[in-house]
Formats: C-alpha cells, sequence, structure tokens
C-alpha cells in the first residue's frame, strides 16, 4: 500500500507520525498495530482499515437509482446521494434555498469540489471574490481556498456537487462534527 501511494519508508513513517523502524516492523509483521494506528496509516495511503488489514471489500453497485436513498436536509439545505457511498469522491445533488448561506460559513477543508448548477442561480464566494454562476455554469476549485455558496434566485438553486472532503482526516469538523449534513 505504501508503495502504491508512492511513499518512501521514510515519508510514510513522517506522515504516520511513526520511525521508519517502527514502519518497518509493522510491514514486516514484526509488530502488531494498535486500531487509532491502522486509522493513520489508513488516512496516509489513502485507503481504508479493511483493504490495510487485506480484507475483501463488497463490490459496491456504480448505479444510484432515482427514487433510492431518500432525501436529507440540513439547515434548510436538501440533500440526495447522487454517487455510491465510501467512495474516494463523494457525489451530492443538492437544493440551496434562498438566503440561506449556511449560517454564512465560510468553509476550508483539504480536497477539491466541483458544482454544476442544475435550476436557478449559485453565488460562490471563493477567497476574496463572489462568482454568480448561472443554471449550466460549473465551478472546480481547490478547497483549502476559502469558500461558501449561497442561492441567488427566490426560488433557491439546485446543483450537482461532487467532492473529495470525506478523505481528509479533517472531514468530521468540516461536516459539523458528527451531524447528518454532508455539507
Amino acid at each position: 500500500m505504501r508503495r502504491r501511494a508512492g511513499l518512501t519508508l521514510e515519508a510514510a513513517a513522517a506522515r504516520a507520525r511513526l520511525s521508519p523502524a517502527h514502519l518497518s516492523r509493522l510491514e514486516t509483521g514484526r509488530r502488531q498495530p494498535s486500531l487509532p494506528l491502522l486509522l493513520g496509516l489508513a488516512r496516509t495511503y489513502g485507503t481504508t482499515v479493511s483493504e490495510l488489514l487485506g480484507e475483501t471489500p463488497a463490490v459496491a453497485d456504480p448505479i444510484v437509482r432515482a427514487g433510492g436513498p431518500g432525501a436529507r436536509e440540513a439547515d434548510g439545505w436538501t440533500y440526495w446521494q447522487a454517487g455510491g457511498s465510501g467512495r474516494g469522491m463523494q457525489a451530492l445533488r443538492v437544493h440551496v434555498p434562498h438566503g440561506r448561506s449556511q449560517g454564512e460559513l465560510v468553509r476550508v477543508h483539504p480536497g477539491e469540489e466541483w458544482l454544476y448548477v442544475l435550476k436557478g442561480r449559485l453565488r460562490l464566494h471563493l477567497g476574496d471574490t463572489e462568482q454568480l454562476l448561472e443554471q449550466g455554469d460549473s465551478a472546480h476549485f481547490d478547497s483549502l481556498t476559502p469558500h461558501r455558496i449561497g442561492a441567488a434566485s427566490a426560488a433557491g438553486a439546485d446543483l450537482l456537487f461532487v467532492h473529495t472532503l470525506l478523505q481528509s482526516s479533517l472531514a468530521g469538523l468540516c461536516l459539523g462534527g458528527g451531524t447528518t449534513t454532508h455539507r
């Protein structure tokens, strides 16, 4: 897994906050890892603990059918799953009501975001700029750039939203620390 991630023993050890000797002993089976150590290594290698332990994952159905997982609501926003769960990218269909910019909360987190406006107009704040996106417009940005979105249409805005947020060890902070929101 370390090699697949393109990391040297030293680089992986530094990212996982281990000594290279300790990581080497884990790799050769001379040491047994604890659960917190496994979680850290899985994050370092961009994988899951199950895969790290050699478990064969169930094949995920790549199709998400209309009428599939139900809508979830948080702070007036409505979310529908639009992609498979447990993947490196998360895809959602989102309705953003007018006047609700998630409490004007500016987001900053590792990863990337892509959005496509299906209906309505969307106000996108990226860093120090504000963009008005119309139906059919899209945006793709590094989510370390401070950002927030809000509907600019009275009826709100509908969009497709894809992000790599859940790969981050900081995902819990960005998701509101255990709430059911996706954004």
